[in-house]
């Protein structure tokens, strides 16, 4: 992420009267689709958000609407990031307000760089799109070097390529760590949930 990108100033978000309230998938990747044209970013989006829902529900035993927020925090989380790029994420959050979207769910796209933005990550939710958000993007990094692509990768050879400070440099090895340190869940088994489920996704 840029460094240029603005801290929220703020920690609260939504009303909660509006809990529960959601956009639908249809109206989501509508949504997607005209702020995002950027295929490889509406690619880690989608991505992201069918591991956050395939997460809520194999291993949070979450309802089916339940896991539809996290798939819906997954799919918008960078919505506003190549138009705005400065203003990242503020611009998602104001167009959710302004939909009277569920505020667990506005909170957890805020919270998904704290670094950058200020919004610490509380929830689970939270926590997990944290977590996923850069490690999705480079083990699709990792994939795309492959001549196999997913077919075959395994943990052992991602942790390896962490290591290496030049391979997919813009990813913020940090913030992997931060969330790392906040969630007690092995790396590995963060690294193989990512495979599994993103493999699939184009």
């Amino acid at each position: 992420m840029a460094e240029a990108i603005q801290p929220i100033g703020r920690t609260t978000f939504g009303d909660v009267a509006n809990a529960g309230n959601v956009l639908s998938e249809e109206e989501a990747l509508n949504l997607l689709n005209e702020w995002v044209q950027n295929e490889r970013l509406r690619l880690h989006m989608k991505q992201v958000a069918a591991i956050m829902k395939a997460w809520a529900l194999e291993k949070e035993n979450l309802s089916e609407r339940e896991a539809h927020k996290w798939w819906l925090a997954g799919v918008l989380h960078d919505a506003d990031w190549e138009k705005y790029p400065n203003d990242h994420c503020r611009i998602i959050i104001e167009e959710l307000e302004r939909s009277q979207i569920d505020p667990e769910v506005i909170h957890c796209i805020a919270s998904h760089g704290p670094r950058h933005f200020g919004v610490e990550p509380e929830t689970t939710m939270d926590k997990m799109i944290y977590a996923f958000d850069e490690l999705s993007g480079f083990i699709h990094a990792a994939a795309l070097i492959r001549p196999t692509r997913y077919e075959g990768m395994d943990a052992k050879s991602v942790q390896k390529k962490l290591k290496t400070p030049s391979f997919a440099a813009q990813v913020n090895r940090d913030d992997i760590n931060d969330a790392l340190s906040r969630i007690n869940i092995p790396i590995d088994e963060l690294i193989d949930f990512v495979i599994l489920h993103q493999k699939h996704i184009s």
